[in-house]
């Protein structure tokens, strides 16, 4: 039974974890294409004969860090991390190969295919745990409608299903008449929250350019840099792309340091990632998940979404609920926490490591 009674309303960053912080028991690097060379970096917690859990974290492009292994009992379950193509401690990354290396072969079907690839390596063979946040639900979502006879459970927090009008919400706002009316509320979005934050993000856009952010956005991204002023225009674009995602991931910024969302290294593999991925519609058809919904109804699915979201809106959890009924199924559970984005805020985290002691066992 899934006990959430130490759920109170409050959004403070949580220090209350159940499981201590742990180093993992093992690690590698998986080759998993060689044009280019790319290689998996993974870990693994828990107990090595537990119930597996495939976590995939968001983004596209976040990376993997420890504190994640932290929602899982570690006597009953056996934890694999590992960082997407392209970014973390997966090689080559976007950061040190460049894009038109560590872009190629990128793609959500090819991310597919990685799971697969690490499943066979690491001898898993029967059902699993896929545990995804943001971009990881979608990735989640999108591996158990390819592979249903592969997942035993669901658990996904901050639902992202990557329609236009996502994305639209969060990085185009009112930018297109900011320059002329910075505080009109022109358009529904996270700048209505985030004023100071917007405006860094915004200003990096010439006026002209701002009708289509993501665009602009991009076009730094992918022109080929021919000064040092050109690579310190890049540098600035993937810093304010992934601050202003890193900022507003909170209902309550923690406080004035991006944290590693300042970073160089892990903005520029960051930024360059999504601006892939989301000028190709995710590599999906559209309504992709929702068109194919009727091919998971039968696995459970465990949703946890912030009520206060401004990366991902709870609209995203209304509608995969929304097409879960039309399925005839509906969520073994589903959680509106008093947070925002972040899986680490208090009642998000409670929420999920409360999840994750309730499931039935595999088998």
């Amino acid at each position: 039974m899934i006990d959430l009674s130490r759920l109170q309303a409050t959004s403070a960053i949580t220090d209350e974890w159940e499981y201590p912080a742990a180093d993992p028991s093992q690690s590698g690097l998986l080759q998993v294409d060689s044009d280019p060379d790319h290689k998996l970096y993974w870990e693994e917690y828990g107990n090595p004969a537990g119930e597996p859990v495939m976590f995939l974290h968001g983004g596209p492009g976040g990376a993997c860090a420890p504190v994640m292994a932290r929602f899982f009992d570690p006597a009953r379950y056996r934890v694999i991390l590992f960082d997407q193509r392209g970014c973390g401690k997966s090689q080559p990354t976007v950061a040190s190969a460049g894009p038109e290396i560590a872009l190629v072969n990128n793609t959500t079907d090819y991310l597919v295919y990685d799971i697969n690839a690490l499943r066979t390596a690491l001898d898993i063979t029967g059902t699993m745990h896929v545990f995804g946040g943001s971009w990881g639900s979608t990735l989640a979502l999108v591996y158990a409608i390819r592979h249903p006879e592969n997942v035993a459970s669901l658990i996904l927090r901050g639902i992202f299903l990557g329609a236009r009008e996502d994305l639209q919400y969060m990085y185009q706002g009112n930018a297109a008449t900011f320059a002329d009316a910075p505080f009109a509320l022109t358009e529904p979005g996270s700048y209505i929250a985030y004023p100071d934050e917007w405006k860094a993000f915004v200003e990096v856009i010439p006026a002209a350019d701002r009708t289509d952010m993501m665009r602009a956005y991009k076009a730094i991204f992918d022109m080929a840099a021919a000064s040092d002023a050109d690579r310190a225009l890049q540098l600035r674009a993937a810093v304010a792309w992934s601050v202003w995602e890193g900022t507003i991931s909170n209902m309550i910024p923690k406080d004035s340091d991006p944290g590693k969302f300042g970073d160089a290294e892990f903005a520029l593999s960051f930024a360059q990632i999504e601006a892939h991925f989301f000028a190709h519609d995710l590599f999906l058809e559209p309504d992709y998940i929702l068109d194919n919904i009727d091919r998971i109804a039968g696995i459970p699915m465990h949703i946890v979404h912030g009520r206060f979201d401004q990366v991902c809106p709870l609209t995203q959890a209304s509608r995969l609920i929304a097409a879960l009924a039309d399925a005839g199924a509906s969520p073994a559970s589903y959680v509106r926490t008093n947070a925002g984005h972040s899986a680490m805020e208090r009642e998000t985290a409670l929420a999920l490591t409360a999840i994750m002691d309730g499931l039935a066992p595999i088998g």
